[in-house]
Parts: C-alpha cells; structure tokens; sequence
C-alpha cells in the first residue's frame, strides 16, 4: 500500500502522553483535566450553574448600583453558566466533525480502490494492446 492511503490512527493516550508527557503525574494529570471537562460540559452543569448564579441576582438588582448588576452579569452568569454551554456546543460540533471526517475516509478509501482496479486494468490493456501490435509486426 502506498504512502498516501496509510491511515495512523492516534488514541487519546497517545495525545494525552504528547501534551501533559507520559509520567505517572502526566497521566494523572491528563485523566483529571478530561474527567473535569466532561462534567462540567454537560447540560446539568449549566443548569446547576444557572441556579447558583441566580441566587445573587436579586442581591445585584437589589442593590441598584449599574456597576453591581454588569458585574454580575459578566462574572458571574456568563462566565458560570456559559462556560458548560459552550463545552456543550463544542462536543456536538465535534461529533460532527468526527462523523463527517469518518464518511470522508471511507468515500476516499472507496475512491482509492476503484483508482487501483482502473489503473490494473488499464495496465493489463496496456499490455494486450503491445502484445497485439507486436504480434502485426512479425
């Protein structure tokens, strides 16, 4: 098989070992930053962000300082609470991706092959076509 149509699957861990290296701590470390990730980026998360952030809006609005009620908003709802939803977004965006690099492999596999039987073949017509033109010179 040719250089081109070599396919390296890399594995998490090997991704893992390349940014936080392949030490015990590395991987722990590696394990902890992707347990955190997935937790935090789910939709409960925001929902349970959303409440803790709402508790102290009535404080902020309460309060009627313009300053206060930005700062609330900017700190503390949308770094809270955006922040899973955006993790969110990501995976599904991701899953996509990864469906679509996935079709785009096999369609080029597929093309790969049939480049491969119309080039054998046109070889081997290659060939009868010499063999016939030697077998009228003689």
């Amino acid at each position: 098989m040719s250089r081109i149509c070599e396919r390296r699957k890399s594995t998490p861990s090997d991704v893992h070992a390349q940014v936080h290296g392949g030490s015990a701590i590395g991987r722990f470390n590696a394990w902890l930053a992707v347990r955190i990730t997935k937790t935090v980026g789910t939709m409960w998360v925001a929902y349970l962000f959303a409440g803790i952030a709402l508790i102290s809006l009535s404080a902020a609005l309460g309060s009627g300082d313009v300053i206060v009620i930005v700062a609330w908003i900017a700190q503390t709802f949308l770094q809270l609470v955006l922040l899973p939803i955006i993790i969110v977004g990501q995976n599904v965006i991701q899953a996509a991706n990864d469906a679509r690099a996935e079709a785009d492999h096999e369609t080029l596999t597929a093309v790969h092959r049939l480049t491969v039987e119309v080039h054998a073949i046109n070889e081997a017509q290659t060939a009868i076509l010499g063999e016939l033109q030697r077998a009228r010179a003689q």
